[in-house]
């Protein structure tokens, strides 16, 4: 019976050696799943920020197209006035030229910032795809967090 008993102690002892090791691998994956889970967390705020970032960018190229066009605006109706004025000046007509080469450069910067914001637009909508995306993966690794805990709680009871 002692034979029989000592026999049975020793195995219910390499029995709960085993499980306390698939117990603390269970863990450690745990763990790394956690860490894991934080660093998308992270990238996920890192997305927000950008976002804001890009947001911004657009708010100030949006101002500053406006700020362009309304400058366009005034050198145009400028431009009108001298020509109702027909003022037939050597200066009238120097002021003019600089004044078209003016309208001219700002039509360049606008159609420039346009092109910039489309880029930013752009840029916007693949870091969305890009946040959506990690949402999701958060998502399922916060799945397989919780079946693994499951089942190392599982494996503990």
């Amino acid at each position: 019976d002692r034979d029989t008993d000592k026999k049975r102690i020793e195995e219910l002892l390499e029995e709960n050696m085993v499980l306390e090791i698939a117990q603390k691998q269970s863990m450690n994956e745990s763990a790394h799943l956690g860490w894991e889970l934080e660093q998308l967390s992270k990238s996920t705020d890192l997305a927000d920020t950008r976002k804001s970032f890009v947001f911004e960018l657009n708010e100030c190229a949006s101002s500053r197209i406006l700020k362009l066009e309304k400058d366009n605006q005034s050198l145009q109706n400028t431009i009108q006035e001298l020509r109702d004025a027909s003022l037939t000046s050597k200066e009238s007509s120097l002021k003019f030229v600089e004044l078209e080469k003016e309208n001219q450069q700002l039509s360049k910067k606008i159609e420039k910032l346009q092109n910039q914001i489309e880029k930013e637009k752009q840029s916007n909508q693949d870091l969305e795809t890009l946040s959506e995306e990690l949402i999701k993966d958060k998502e399922q690794l916060q799945i397989v967090m919780e079946t693994l805990k499951t089942d190392k709680d599982r494996q503990v009871q």
